[in-house]
């Protein structure tokens, strides 16, 4: 069985294609969505998805998200005798899915495809291959995600509008990304024409602008900063999260600040008011971030706002009024959400399962896809008796449709050289400090000579999943050296993804049977730390029976309980 999975900042998602239709699969709480959360229990045992994230706010210093941000750096997180690079977190969220993916449809998962924001680095799509092999999941495919929305959305005009032919904008705003892809379809072939992005870009942004601004006036009107206190933070931040949605509908919003103190607890709420335009005032510096990006993709595909047949909004940010006004400002039209921003993703990345697997439902569907970034090495350039180094010298552009190879000769640069060392960066600037170093490589056995008689070549081939591979031949002996790049600040080493492998086949993992009953006490605590009189009473009054419930160990009791547990969260959480 092979699935399609859009691996998010903050929730995550798996696509199977059915009778010709791309289909969200349920988790083991029959959730169409699976939180990218992480967290430790008291007792050492590892939850993922829904009750980690209920548990951000009764105990963030054991629950961590927002790691696909740290993909392709070194940092690590942890609690107690845990510790955890992005690559694991990430990890711990493709083994819970496939799980659940493997329960929900009856068959064993054999292979992914994964999604990967379009502006993601080498290192970055390397990492999350990384995650994938620590995870034991067979992925020999990773799609850009608005490249994977487009495959939705053509999928989606194939069925409802045929030989219809058009340019598209795909401004995909998750909640740690932002990407913006130009493409064409005609008649069932989806043209990538230019991608771009900004990969520290996305609704996580948002919230935080508001928690800073809150905490702000929280310390001139009372005299303390939510921020410096994690649990007061971590309230903070839910309770802007959930402002910040409300705000789409609301023209104004009441914030609980936290009190400071070890519970948090009593007294009357401190409440700081929000109205939508002070909002936008505050998110301003995002939105107008946004803007380059756009206008890259649209220089790059040699293309024109007025062009553009239709924009498309992806992600779940995009649903925040202020990003479809910015996009109809930029386009002069309304943005289309004709497929489900918060799935197309998903559903994409199961079109390219079911391409790759020569679904013949498909065979009128091409799709094809380009470089996000520039790709070159550092180069020594000499102007009389003046040498420049550190310059860079793209090998493969952006914008180059993939797969690709291309490869440049370089000559030696004093009299005697026997060997080159060959330096890849990736990016868009001309000196090489100023870009992104992948990786070295020290070329030796180069004949000696006078200063430019011996040439190397240096091949750079891109794959669709957008991994780099650099061959470097010694022209005049033909010899050729092949530069892997393991040891670049923050990747792994294979030795390193072997013992992850290991490390988490002894992790405990909290039983799957037991996990709906788990998350249901975890978003009830979580709300009950929020709440006050009588309703936190009624809450908690459910919350003991529930527990009574679960020691009594009686399945019917059990089901009944939790469902009036759940119940009363829906009703008071808003």
């Amino acid at each position: 069985m092979r699935i399609g999975i859009d691996l998010g900042t903050t929730y995550s998602l798996v696509g199977v294609m059915r009778d010709g239709r791309a289909e969200i699969v349920p988790n083991a709480l029959g959730e169409r969505q699976t939180p990218s959360a992480v967290s430790i229990d008291d007792d050492g045992t590892i939850l993922v998805g829904a009750a980690a994230r209920a548990r951000a706010l009764t105990h963030p210093e054991r629950t961590f998200r927002n790691f696909k941000r740290d993909m392709g750096t070194d940092r690590e997180v942890g609690h107690g005798g845990h510790r955890f690079r992005p690559e694991e977190l990430s990890a711990l969220v493709l083994r819970q899915l496939v799980r659940d993916a493997e329960a929900a449809l009856g068959r064993p998962i054999d292979e992914a495809v994964v999604t990967v924001p379009a502006y993601f680095g080498e290192l970055q799509r390397r990492a999350t291959r990384d995650a994938c092999e620590i995870a034991g999941l067979h992925v020999e495919r990773l799609i850009n995600e608005p490249t994977a929305a487009a495959l939705a959305y053509g999928l989606h005009q194939r069925d409802h509008h045929p030989g219809r032919e058009s340019r598209i904008a795909v401004l995909d705003l998750g909640g740690g990304t932002f990407d913006v892809s130009v493409l064409e379809i005609i008649e069932g072939v989806i043209e990538i024409q230019a991608s771009a992005g900004d990969a520290s870009l996305g609704g996580e942004d948002f919230v935080a602008l508001m928690v800073d601004a809150l905490s702000e006036r929280a310390k001139a009107q009372w005299g303390f900063d939510p921020r410096s206190m994690i649990h007061a933070r971590a309230r903070l931040w839910e309770a802007c999260e959930r402002a910040k949605c409300r705000l789409s509908s609301d023209e104004r919003v009441e914030v609980e600040v936290p009190r400071p103190g070890p519970r948090l607890e009593g007294g009357e709420p401190l409440l700081l008011s929000l109205s939508r335009p002070e909002a936008q005032a505050l998110w301003e510096p995002i939105l107008q971030r946004m803007h380059p990006p756009i206008r890259r993709a649209l220089r790059d595909a040699g293309v024109s706002p007025d062009d553009v047949d239709e924009v498309v909004l992806v992600g779940g940010a995009t649903r925040m009024p202020a990003v479809a006004d910015l996009a109809q400002a930029l386009f002069g039209r309304p943005a289309l959400r004709t497929i489900s921003p918060d799935e197309a993703v998903a559903q994409g990345a199961a079109v390219q399962v079911a391409l790759k697997a020569g679904d013949e439902q498909l065979d009128d569907v091409v799709a094809t896809d380009v470089a996000p970034f520039s790709l070159g090495v550092s180069t020594v350039e000499s102007h009389g008796r003046r040498r420049l180094d550190d310059v860079f010298s793209p090998i493969l552009e952006r914008g180059t449709v993939l797969p690709a190879s291309r490869v440049e000769r370089f000559v030696t640069a004093a009299d005697g050289q026997t060997k080159i060392r060959v330096e890849v960066f990736q990016g868009e600037h001309s000196l090489c400090r100023d870009n992104i170093k992948l990786g070295e490589y020290t070329l030796q056995g180069i004949p000696s000579g006078t200063s430019g008689e011996e040439a190397i070549d240096v091949r750079f081939t891109y794959d669709l999943n957008g991994i780099l591979e650099v061959d470097m031949t010694i022209v005049s002996t033909g010899e050729t050296s092949t530069l892997v790049i393991e040891r670049a600040p923050g990747r792994m080493s294979a030795d390193q993804v072997e013992q992850a492998r290991q490390v988490l086949r002894t992790l405990k993992f909290h039983p799957r049977e037991a996990l709906p009953n788990t998350t249901a006490l975890a978003r009830a605590e979580s709300l009950y730390t929020e709440l006050r009189g009588p309703a936190r009473e009624l809450l908690g009054t459910a919350m003991r029976a529930f527990r009574l419930a679960l020691e009594e160990q009686e399945p019917e009791v059990i089901e009944r309980c939790r469902g009036e547990l759940l119940a009363l969260v829906e009703r008071f959480k808003h």
